[in-house]
C-alpha cells in the first residue's frame, strides 16, 4: 500500500477575539478544515466557520490546567499523516508567544508541510481600543513585544527594556502587574504612562490608564476571565481619558446585559 501523503497543517491566527478581525485567508482555511484544534482564548463561535471540521479543544491558560504542548504536536502530526486538513487555531498572532516555533519544528521533522495565516495581535487591538499609536514618532522609535516572565520563570531584563526607548507591549503579565511595575520603576520615572487593556476587541473589553508609580503602589486586581496586555511608554500619554471612561461605561452596560468576557 503506498504511503499516504501528509496533509498540510495550517497555524491560524484568530486575532484578539473579535471574529470580524479574521482575515479572508483565515476564513477560507476554516471553511475547508477537517480537524480544528482550538485554543482556549479563541471565540468559540469560530467553529461555525468550520462546518465540516471535527473540533478538538486544546486549551492553554495561565494558572489553569492546560493541554500539554507535546500532546498537541502529536495530535497535529497524527491527523496530518491521515491526510486530514488540520487547522490549529491560536489566539492573537500565531507567531507571537504562541509556541509556533516548537510546532513548526516538530511538524517539519515529521515531514508535514506547514502554512501560517497571520492575524492581529492583542497589543495592536489594545492600541486601537485606546486610539493611540504605539510608535508615535514624537515619543519613541519603535515597539518591543515581551512576555512578563522568561521560559525558566525568571524576570525579563527590565533595565535593557527601559533603555530601549520603545513602547513596551507586555504579554502574560496580568497576574504579575505589581512585580512588572516595580521592575520597570527601577529604571523608568514613576510618571511613565501605562495602559492596560483586557479582552481587547471583545464585548467585555476593559481599559485602565495609569502610571508606573501608581501601579507599583497599588496594583489593580485583574478581572477574572479577562486576559490582557500591559502597554508602557510615553506614547501612552496620547491616550484620551475619555476613551478609558467610555470603556468602563460600556463594560458596565454589557455586564448588566449578561455578556461574557471575551477571548484574547
Amino acid at each position: 500500500m503506498p504511503r499516504r501523503i501528509p496533509a498540510e497543517v495550517v497555524l491560524l491566527s484568530a486575532g484578539p477575539g473579535d471574529l470580524e478581525l479574521l482575515t479572508l485567508k483565515a476564513v477560507r482555511a476554516l471553511a475547508t478544515a477537517e480537524v480544528l484544534l482550538l485554543d482556549e482564548l479563541v471565540d468559540p463561535d469560530i467553529v461555525e466557520l468550520a462546518p465540516h471540521a471535527r473540533v478538538v479543544r486544546v486549551g492553554k491558560r495561565g494558572g489553569c490546567r492546560s493541554t500539554p504542548q507535546a500532546f498537541i504536536c502529536r495530535l497535529m502530526r497524527r491527523y496530518a499523516l491521515q491526510g486530514l486538513r488540520v487547522v490549529r487555531v491560536k489566539g492573537g498572532e500565531a507567531l507571537l508567544f504562541g509556541r509556533a516555533g516548537e510546532e513548526i519544528a516538530f511538524l517539519r521533522q515529521a515531514g508535514v508541510p506547514v502554512r501560517i495565516v497571520n492575524g492581529i495581535s492583542a497589543a495592536f487591538a489594545a492600541a486601537a481600543a485606546l486610539e493611540v499609536s504605539l510608535t508615535h514618532r514624537g515619543h519613541c522609535h519603535g515597539v518591543t513585544f515581551v512576555t512578563a516572565h522568561t521560559h525558566d520563570h525568571g524576570e525579563p531584563d527590565w533595565e535593557a527594556l527601559a533603555r530601549s526607548g520603545t513602547t513596551l507591549a507586555i504579554y502574560m503579565g496580568m497576574g504579575r502587574i505589581g512585580p512588572v511595575a516595580r521592575g520597570l520603576l527601577r529604571h523608568l520615572p514613576a510618571e511613565t504612562p501605562v495602559a492596560i487593556v483586557q479582552a481587547a476587541s471583545q464585548p467585555g473589553e476593559r481599559r485602565l490608564l495609569s502610571t508606573l508609580g501608581e501601579l507599583a503602589d497599588a496594583a489593580p486586581t485583574p478581572e477574572t476571565g479577562y486576559p490582557g496586555v500591559i502597554l508602557v511608554g510615553s506614547a501612552l500619554a496620547e491616550v484620551s481619558p475619555c476613551a478609558v471612561k467610555a470603556a468602563v461605561q460600556e463594560t458596565s452596560l454589557r455586564k448588566r446585559a449578561g455578556d461574557r468576557p471575551g477571548a484574547h
